[in-house]
This record gives C-alpha cells, structure tokens and sequence, in this order.
C-alpha cells in the first residue's frame, strides 16, 4: 500500500468512524485509527477556525465536521485523550486476521473507579478489638505505675540526701561554736598570766 493509499483509507475510516460512532477493521488499523479520531475531537475541542480547517482537511464530510464541533464540548467533555473504545472480535473467516470494534465513547460512559468498601466486622473482630484495647489500657497503667514509684524513689533519695547535708552543716556550726568557746578562756588565762608576771616584776623592783 503506498502512502497516498494509506492515508486516504484512514481519512475514509476516521470520517465513518465520525459519523456512525463505530467501524468493524482489523485490530492493527483499529489501533491506527484511534490516534486520527483523537487528534480530530481534540481539534473539535479547541473549537476556533483554525481547529475546524484542519478538521477538514482530514474528515471527507463538512456536515460531519460541523456536527463534531457542536458536540464535542459536551460529550466528550474536559478528558484529554481516550474517546475511543476496541474490542476484540476474534479472527476474520478467509484469512484469519484479527478484527476488532473501534467505537466513540462520551465522558458519562467512562467507568468511574470504585472505592474499595471495608470489610464488615463480625462479633469476633469486635471481641478482638476490645481484647487488645483493655490489654493496651493495663499496659499503660501499669508503665504508669511503674514509673510513678521511681519517681517516688529519687525523691525520697534525694531527701535523704538533704537531710544528711543538713546534718553534717549542724554539727560543723557545733564545732565551730565549741572551738570559739575554747579560745576565750585561753585568752583570759594568758592575760591574768601576763599580769601576774608585771606584779612580781614591780615588787622586785621596790625590793632593790
């Protein structure tokens, strides 16, 4: 097939492709024929003057242009891409080659994605559930009780510990007290001492 050949019978095709929303062909020239329908709805799409002559330049029929470009907005509506749908046949009888239904499709007939529902759960699940949460609430009652008597612990430590300072400042305070108890009587001894010594001392003075 020369490439004139080609590209008219797939301007043929994409026109009665157009105009019926569905063709029969074989599975190769389906999957051909899917990329000039998308190119010429998006080009119905756009809607503007250029966009219509190139439209026909490949579509053979104006009414069929004229009509694409009404409707396009609408059926098609703000999807870029996927306006056609193939299904396999099976194998042509003669020469066995596959053929296969390529159709428009509009947006409203695109399948919508299902959310996936959650499982129901049976009084079993329930039972479980209620297992591991009284299970959870022990566990954290009893790290909270735990870390409760430590904390018990360091603070009676630490008291223990203030008293013993306490005590050790009370009896260097007794100390010191008892040592300058000490000093004073020390100091009046040597002072009557000294005084004694400068009595007898005048008294060996008169006696010469």
């Amino acid at each position: 097939m020369s490439s004139s050949h080609r590209l008219a019978m797939f301007r043929n095709m994409v026109t009665s492709l157009l105009k019926h929303d569905q063709i029969r062909t074989t599975d190769v020239r389906a999957k051909e024929l899917r990329r000039w329908a998308d190119h010429v709805i998006t080009l119905a799409k756009r809607g503007d003057l250029h966009a219509r002559r190139q439209a026909l330049a490949i579509v053979r029929e104006k009414g069929v242009v004229h009509k694409l470009f009404e409707e396009a907005e609408k059926r098609f509506g703000k999807v870029s891409g996927g306006y056609t749908r193939i299904t396999k046949l099976g194998r042509r009888p003669g020469d066995a080659a596959p053929v296969s239904i390529i159709e428009l499709i509009s947006a409203e007939e695109k399948p919508k994605k299902k959310k996936a529902k959650a499982p129901k759960k049976t009084p079993a699940d329930e039972k479980i559930v209620a297992e591991k949460a009284i299970t959870q609430e022990a566990t954290e009652a009893t790290e909270t009780s735990e870390s409760e008597s430590v904390e018990e612990k360091i603070e009676a430590k630490e008291a223990s510990v203030d008293a013993e300072q306490a005590g050790e400042e009370a009896a260097e305070e007794d100390a010191a007290s008892a040592n300058a108890q000490e000093a004073v009587p020390s100091e009046e001894t040597d002072a009557t001492a000294e005084a004694e010594d400068a009595l007898e001392e005048s008294s060996e003075k008169k006696e010469d």
